[in-house]
């Protein structure tokens, strides 16, 4: 077997318990608590405010308990005591909507989704854990000057934490999706050491590999059946002994639609459409078909402006779960929009998986 076969078969290794707690805020789908969760943690309990990921966290049996709780409201942390013993979590994570960040967003400071993270640090102001994780899009870093960063860093620095930050690309660890993370990661007293890469640049997981062995869909149904077996180590692990293919549907582009995808070159975007094809859409990210031999762009919620790299249609949401990194055995519920939703605000599942390690191996040391 060669090393980038046995790196993978670690990357997707279940640890045992390690018996510590996480509490998961702004949960979504459960990306964060996946990789929690195959790194041996308990996931004391996931918070969200959407009930279709709420479902998918219980659907998937990932945590204690799933909780629809609004963080806008003031008195959201009685709700939460009601159900979790705030002495008995180790640790807190959480991705904050990211609009009020994200350089595609309003960019206002004054935004109030900016002030969601508050939530976090009032609970870890009185939960005391051993450690912490925000993620968020990597403009947070730089925008409006840094003012964002430093007030994340100076609200948790007064609580006695040490804190680390890195933006950090899932696809050196195993993703095959390039997508880049802002990550603050604290520690008492200690500074935390991020993961060097695992991946080097030859190794990177492609789209293709990923992929390459799920039904195409041409006919336009949906398929709950495997058509072959796997063809790559990645497939192999990914399938994580699933004997149903769940949430391949594929969408229903118009005539129209399929032509003007027809012509984007594989790797190619809407620079690569001919004068007057597809001019309705010709931004940034728009028509974009993604290189199967390179990971994929950064999979958004939109889910209309990537396109496979061989068939004319944007990824089944099955598809954008592979490119994240979510086994075959977990189900998204809800509609279709709401499936891409969660997928595409998820953190991948192996980045976090190697994240939650690391934590714990430093705390551990510590």
């Amino acid at each position: 077997m060669n090393a980038r076969n046995k790196k993978l078969i670690n990357l997707f290794e279940q640890k045992d318990n390690n018996n510590l707690n996480v509490v998961d805020f702004f949960c979504g789908c459960g990306g964060l608590s996946l990789g929690f969760d195959m790194a041996g943690f308990n996931i004391k309990a996931a918070i969200d405010f959407d009930a279709d990921s709420l479902n998918t966290i219980a659907h998937n049996n990932l945590s204690e308990n799933p909780l629809n709780i609004d963080l806008f409201e003031p008195k959201w942390m009685d709700k939460f005591k009601s159900s979790v013993d705030i002495k008995n979590i180790d640790v807190i994570v959480g991705g904050p909507p990211c609009q009020g960040f994200s350089l595609t967003g309003t960019r206002k400071l004054s935004d109030k989704r900016n002030e969601l993270y508050k939530a976090m640090h009032d609970l870890i102001k009185v939960a005391k854990p051993k450690a912490f994780l925000i993620e968020n899009v990597k403009g947070m870093a730089s925008l409006y000057g840094g003012a964002v960063r430093d007030a994340v860093i100076k609200d948790f620095t007064e609580l006695g934490y040490t804190v680390s930050s890195k933006v950090v690309n899932s696809k050196y660890f195993g993703v095959p999706q390039a997508r880049e993370r802002l990550f603050y990661i604290g520690l008492i007293d200690k500074d935390f050491v991020f993961p060097d890469p695992l991946f080097t640049e030859e190794e990177l997981v492609t789209c293709r590999e990923a992929l390459d062995e799920l039904p195409s869909l041409i006919n336009l149904e949906e398929i709950s059946s495997y058509r072959s077996n796997p063809k790559n180590q990645y497939q192999q692990l990914i399938r994580n002994g699933a004997k149903i293919l769940k949430n391949h549907q594929p969408t229903r582009h118009t005539e129209e639609v399929i032509n003007v995808i027809s012509q984007v070159p594989e790797g190619g975007n809407h620079k690569d459409l001919p004068s007057g094809v597809g001019d309705s859409r010709k931004f940034n990210e728009a028509w974009t078909r993604y290189d199967g031999n390179k990971p994929s762009r950064t999979i958004d919620t939109g889910h209309r402006n990537h396109f496979h790299y061989e068939h004319n249609r944007v990824p089944t949401v099955r598809e954008n779960c592979r490119l994240q990194s979510f086994p075959d055995t977990f189900e998204i519920k809800g509609s279709k929009t709401s499936q891409n939703k969660q997928v595409g605000n998820a953190v991948p599942v192996l980045l976090a998986k190697v994240l939650a390690e690391a934590i714990y191996e430093q705390i551990k040391s510590r």
